[in-house]
């Protein structure tokens, strides 16, 4: 399990130092993601991708939560008062349910591909004046030596914390 840390750099080449010096920390390249003003030339440092820089992934979460609950309480009332000449089992609550659920995560996911990501709205602002925020997934146990290490080496870097709810899968 990995947990996710947050630096906002001043510019790109502060960037590509901290790259390095995370792989120099043996922070594997695929960990790391940089997240700057659009248009902005990261050279070969990673972009965030889709699901950093959208709220996809809990809009999708919300819909299926929602649209399961939705299609449970539809199949209930499909099953407590059926439609005229049908005799609906109770398998019908738990089909309603899955294709709500299915449905609902669907729709919520599409919305919310539009959406920037709400963990990154504090950082909105000096993304848009020029900065570089950089996403580095780390180790739990490897947390605070890496924030040391950064601010150790790079006092120009802004600790942003981490996210605190979610850990970052591998």
């Amino acid at each position: 399990m990995r947990r996710r840390l947050y630096f906002l750099l001043p510019d790109v080449e502060s960037a590509h130092r901290t790259a390095n010096d995370l792989l120099l920390a043996r922070i594997e390249d695929r960990h790391m993601h940089f997240l700057a003003r659009r248009g902005t030339d990261l050279g070969e440092l990673h972009e965030a991708n889709v699901l950093q820089k959208t709220d996809l992934l809990h809009g999708g979460g919300v819909g299926l939560m929602l649209g399961g609950i939705g299609g449970l309480v539809l199949g209930a009332v499909i099953v407590a008062w059926p439609p005229e000449g049908t005799q609906p089992q109770m398998i019908a609550v738990l089909i309603a349910a899955v294709l709500g659920a299915a449905l609902g995560a669907w729709m919520s996911s599409m919305a919310a591909a539009a959406v920037p990501n709400s963990r990154l709205r504090q950082f909105q602002d000096d993304i848009e004046r020029g900065k570089v925020l950089a996403i580095v997934d780390v180790p739990y146990g490897r947390v605070e030596q890496v924030r040391a290490l950064v601010m150790r080496h790079h006092p120009e870097a802004v600790s942003g914390g981490q996210a605190t709810r979610f850990p970052a899968f591998p």
